[in-house]
C-alpha cells in the first residue's frame, strides 16, 4: 500500500465515520422540523434507536432516564399525530428536565419518553395528522369492540374524516403495534400523551386526574374507540394524563413548559407515588383514595 493512499485514506475514513455518528441521531431531522428544539437539545437527550420501525423505514426513538432506586414507571409519548409538532418538542424538554432531577429524589421514577412516535408524519413533506398508510394512531389501539366501534365512529361521527380513519384493524400499524408492546414490556403505572392544539387536559383512568397543568385546566372531552386514552386509562386501568397543547406549531415558553412538569410531579407526588417502605421493595403499596 502506497503511503500516499494511507495519507488520503485516513481523513477520508475520519470523516465517514463522523457522518455515519450524525446519521446514527435523528437530530438533524428533529431539529428541522421541530418548534423550539436546538442541536444541543436534542443531542443531549441521548435518544437510543429501537429496532422498530415505521411504515416507510424510519426509526422510532426513545429515551430512559431511571435513577437507582425507580417505584414509579412513567411513560411520554409525543406525535402520535404527526402535525402535532409541539408536542414532540415538549417530549424533548422533558427528556431534559428528567435527567436534571437529583439522582436521590425521594420520588424515584423510571421515566420511557417516545417523543415522536409517528416520524413518517412529522417528517413528510406536510406534516400529517396520520401516518404513511393514512391511519390516525390514536384510533387503532385495541379497545372491547374496536371492530364494531371504531368503524361506526368513522363513519357516522367524522363522516369518514380521512384524517381520523381507524385503520382496517386494530394493531395494524407498526407504530401502534410498538406503542402496545411497550406498555406490556415496561408495564407503566402512568402515560402521558402530548397532543395539541386544543389547550385543554384530559384524563382517562381510576385515579382522581390532575386539576391543572400549568395553565391547561381539565377538561375531559369523552372517549374514543380506539384511542390511547381508552385502551390505557379505561381498558387497562392505568392513568393517561392527555396533554393538549394550545398550539401544534408552537411550544410554550420554557418557564410554562417547566411549569407544567413540576404540576406534574406534584400531582404524581400526591396521588402515585408509594409509600417510602414500597420504594425499596419491603412492602405493598396502600390503596389509593
Amino acid at each position: 500500500m502506497s503511503l500516499m493512499f494511507i495519507r488520503f485514506s485516513i481523513p477520508i475514513a475520519i470523516f465517514l465515520i463522523a457522518v455515519s455518528a450524525r446519521a446514527a441521531t435523528p437530530c438533524a431531522d428533529f431539529v428541522a422540523r421541530l418548534p423550539n428544539v436546538k442541536s444541543a437539545l436534542c443531542e443531549e437527550a441521548h435518544l437510543q434507536p429501537t429496532p422498530v420501525r415505521s411504515v416507510q423505514g424510519r426509526t422510532i426513538w426513545v429515551r430512559d432516564v431511571k435513577p437507582a432506586h425507580a417505584a414509579l414507571r412513567v411513560l411520554v409519548v409525543g406525535a402520535i399525530h404527526g402535525d402535532e409538532l409541539s408536542s414532540a418538542a415538549v417530549a424533548l424538554h422533558w427528556i431534559q428536565l428528567a435527567a436534571q432531577l437529583p439522582a436521590d429524589a425521594p420520588q424515584g421514577i423510571h421515566w420511557r419518553f417516545v417523543p415522536m412516535l409517528n416520524p413518517d408524519g412529522v417528517l413528510s413533506r406536510s406534516p400529517q395528522r396520520v401516518n404513511a398508510h393514512g391511519v390516525d394512531l390514536n384510533r387503532n389501539f385495541p379497545t372491547p369492540n374496536w371492530e364494531r366501534d371504531a368503524k361506526v365512529y368513522w363513519e357516522k361521527r367524522t363522516l369518514k374524516d380521512p384524517r381520523r380513519w381507524p385503520g382496517p384493524r386494530p394493531l395494524s400499524e407498526p407504530e401502534s403495534r410498538f406503542l402496545y408492546d411497550e406498555m406490556s414490556r415496561f408495564k407503566p403505572q402512568l402515560i402521558v400523551s402530548i397532543h395539541a392544539p386544543y389547550g385543554v387536559l384530559d384524563f382517562d383512568g381510576p385515579t382522581p386526574p390532575p386539576p391543572r397543568l400549568g395553565r391547561l385546566y381539565l377538561d375531559q372531552v369523552g372517549i374514543f374507540p380506539g384511542s390511547l386514552g381508552n385502551y390505557g386509562g379505561v381498558h387497562k386501568g392505568v392513568p393517561v394524563v392527555t396533554i393538549e397543547l394550545p398550539n401544534a406549531g408552537r411550544t410554550p415558553q420554557d418557564a410554562e413548559i417547566r411549569q407544567m412538569w413540576l404540576d406534574l410531579l406534584r400531582w404524581m407526588g400526591e396521588r402515585l407515588a408509594p409509600a417510602p417502605e414500597f420504594a425499596v421493595g419491603k412492602a405493598r403499596p396502600p390503596a389509593l383514595p
